[in-house]
């Protein structure tokens, strides 16, 4: 036992009034291991949902909020273990925080943003938003960035503030399913009754459509070339909508070629004049 004292309080770093032992090396390993331990069971904690009944979600943002906040108590035990005041620390740099809060003004905020969208759970892991025209999934929220996937499968980092000040649409908010629309127009003449009927029976010969009975073709506009049809319906998988779209359309136009319907294209007739006297 005395070996192990004697180990333990040998002097690795010895500066004026400054000493640093083995014991507090120790006693860092110690509260790192014991930090990462309580996270770990955390984790286990929220995705067993027999013990807590948590969305998978909402436990990501809870495990995030709750690693900080242990972190950051573990830095300030870290730091008290080899011999630094941080109350002392923060007053004497208190001046030199604002400078640097100034300098660094847009990461503080993007920091809070991260902490808003965490706590607020408006956007979640796996969300599809759309910012910007641009449409991503959300794969990480960081403290200060968020990584999110567009559809080229092409990861992205952005600060989260662009998340929570700007204009965005989210997708997933509020339902798994969303409704969209494919256009076309039809050749005047054509019979719309069997138009209308051709072009629901197409949409629902995908397999990514959900509530089929929902279904609708819409003649919208009596267009300069053409009656101008639109056809709604859902989707869960808004993420990979535009392929869903551009396959929809394909058999749009098998069934129309099959039943003899028409999709005109705008044409310009000519008439020259001559002034030509005989």
């Amino acid at each position: 036992m005395e070996i192990i004292n004697k180990f333990l309080d040998f002097e690795i770093l010895h500066l004026g009034d400054y000493i640093l032992k083995v014991y507090n090396i120790f006693s860092i390993l110690i509260i790192l291991l014991i930090t990462k331990l309580i996270i770990w069971i955390i984790n286990k904690a929220l995705k067993n949902k027999k013990i807590l009944k948590i969305e998978d979600n909402n436990s990501y943002a809870v495990l995030q909020i709750i690693s900080y906040i242990l972190w950051i108590i573990a830095i300030t035990l870290i730091l008290e273990t080899i011999g630094v005041k941080v109350t002392v620390l923060i007053a004497g740099s208190a001046a030199l925080l604002v400078g640097v809060g100034l300098g660094l003004q847009q990461t503080f905020n993007d920091v809070i943003s991260g902490i808003i969208l965490l706590i607020e759970g408006t956007t979640k892991v796996d969300d599809i938003l759309e910012i910007d025209g641009d449409v991503v999934k959300i794969q990480d929220i960081g403290l200060r960035t968020s990584k999110v996937q567009n559809r080229n499968d092409i990861s992205i980092i952005i600060p989260n503030s662009l998340i929570t000040t700007n204009k965005v649409i989210n997708w997933s908010h509020q339902s798994t399913k969303s409704r969209f629309k494919v256009n076309v127009g039809i050749a005047y003449g054509s019979d719309v009754t069997l138009v209308k009927k051709v072009l629901e029976e197409s949409v629902l010969l995908h397999p990514k459509i959900t509530f089929k009975k929902s279904v609708e073709a819409r003649l919208v506009e009596f267009g300069d070339s053409s009656l101008n049809w639109e056809i709604l319906f859902f989707s869960k998988d808004a993420f990979r909508i535009e392929k869903i779209k551009s396959e929809i359309r394909m058999i749009i136009n098998n069934k129309l070629i099959e039943n003899n319907i028409n999709i005109p294209f705008p044409q310009m007739d000519v008439y020259i004049k001559s002034n030509t006297k005989n």
